[in-house]
């Protein structure tokens, strides 16, 4: 596959990541990420506190609270490698989209507070956004935090919190204000989700996995120390943390991993006593798919080098593009693998539901993990604002229609 121009100083601060990860990588969180199983906590804490001890942990973070002070460039190829690598997705609420909002809005005592257990993958986050009725039109949001005295008063419900049966805290929007338009009524709160009269529960997805949750709140106290920036300005943070997940929800450098691990499956597979990789109709579809990533890492990498994530209307565009990649590369390798491609094999290591008693239908090895992370990225086009919704604003910013 093609790559983007990348200077010698680039190669060489990649070689520099390859090294480390071959060195310090354990192999048993490799051999997890390999089938892309949910990550479990423990995991994703053993691998920050690796990375934390290197200065390496929060790459995208400004040296002054603790990041290496890398550019977008390098932040990039440090991800690529991780991924090429199977290191352990690391958990991306805390320190990819709570972490930002809180150093650049939160008060200086939050951030003495939270900032350095997010580094070092002691502390987990939930991103408490969407309800029942409020997902991509967030601002019909319901969950109200009522004043009393030196507390608020959090009454509501959210839903699809991503790994939220991890978390410690939560960086919850809520209505503080009914009584203004909608956009100006949101405050943010951090929560502590071992408060009295939270409840949590496990939302099983199509792949049978555990990655979202449902929380509801009733009276639960929370003090107004724990209010992010000021009252009625939880729309602005919200627009920018969504920002950074819509551009990091491109996920190039996962892309262009499953297209690496399914060049090796089409090797394997054969259709008509040839190698996959040799049929021209499976070829054509592998090679549409590497161009599109190719321009969609060249849009990243643009966004990345102007400075920041990102934002707007780039945001949205390479959510889309990139959320429909990851959908379509993980259904051609399910294509790839014929009848196997049917069962889902389970993480043998997870909660799940399915085969209590141990029994997981026959896929071979390198086929585990792909039908279930082929239903589970239904999901891509929806989280961190539907699809349909991001051309809109795309239509709106860019084409003025």
């Amino acid at each position: 596959m093609m790559q983007p121009a990348y200077s010698e100083q680039d190669r060489a601060f990649r070689q520099e990541i390859k090294d480390f990860v071959a060195k310090m990588l354990p192999a048993d969180l490799a051999r997890r990420g390999r089938y892309d199983y949910h990550p479990r906590r423990d995991d994703q804490a053993r691998w920050a506190r690796i990375l934390a001890d290197k200065g390496w942990s929060v790459p995208h973070w400004p040296q002054a609270y603790g990041g290496p002070g890398w550019t977008g460039v390098q932040r990039f190829i440090f991800e690529e490698e991780m991924r090429l690598a199977y290191a352990p997705t690391m958990d991306r609420i805390g320190p990819e989209l709570v972490a930002p909002v809180l150093y650049t809005y939160g008060s200086e005592e939050q951030r003495q507070l939270y900032l350095p257990a997010i580094r070092t993958g002691e502390t987990f986050w939930a991103q408490g956004f969407s309800e029942p009725g409020a997902g991509s039109d967030l601002s019909s949001l319901r969950t109200r935090a009522d004043r009393d005295g030196d507390h608020y008063i959090v009454n509501g419900q959210k839903t699809w919190t991503t790994e939220g049966q991890h978390a410690d805290l939560m960086f919850i929007l809520v209505r503080t204000d009914a009584a203004v338009k909608p956009q100006a009524g949101i405050s943010a709160l951090i929560v502590d989700l071992q408060s009295p009269g939270i409840t949590r529960r496990p939302i099983w997805t199509i792949d049978e996995g555990l990655s979202v949750n449902e929380f509801f709140f009733d009276d639960v106290r929370v003090p107004v120390g724990n209010l992010v920036g000021e009252e009625g300005a939880g729309w602005t943070y919200a627009k920018f943390l969504l920002a950074n997940e819509r551009t990091t929800s491109a996920e190039v450098p996962h892309t262009k991993r499953d297209i690496a691990q399914l060049r090796e499956i089409a090797r394997v597979e054969t259709k008509n006593g040839r190698p996959l990789i040799e049929d021209a109709r499976f070829r054509s579809s592998l090679a549409r798919i590497e161009i599109d990533t190719l321009a969609l890492e060249t849009a990243v990498l643009r966004a990345l080098t102007a400075g920041g994530h990102g934002g707007g209307a780039v945001a949205s565009l390479v959510k889309v593009r990139g959320s429909e990649l990851r959908q379509r590369i993980a259904d051609l390798a399910v294509d790839a693998l014929g009848d196997h491609g049917v069962a889902v094999r389970l993480d043998p290591e997870g909660e799940h539901r399915m085969f209590a008693d141990g029994l997981t239908p026959p896929v071979p090895d390198h086929g585990v993990g792909l039908s279930a992370k082929a239903l589970f990225r239904r999901a891509t086009t929806i989280y961190g604002g539907a699809n349909e919704i991001q051309r809109t604003l795309i239509a709106k910013t860019v084409l003025e229609l």
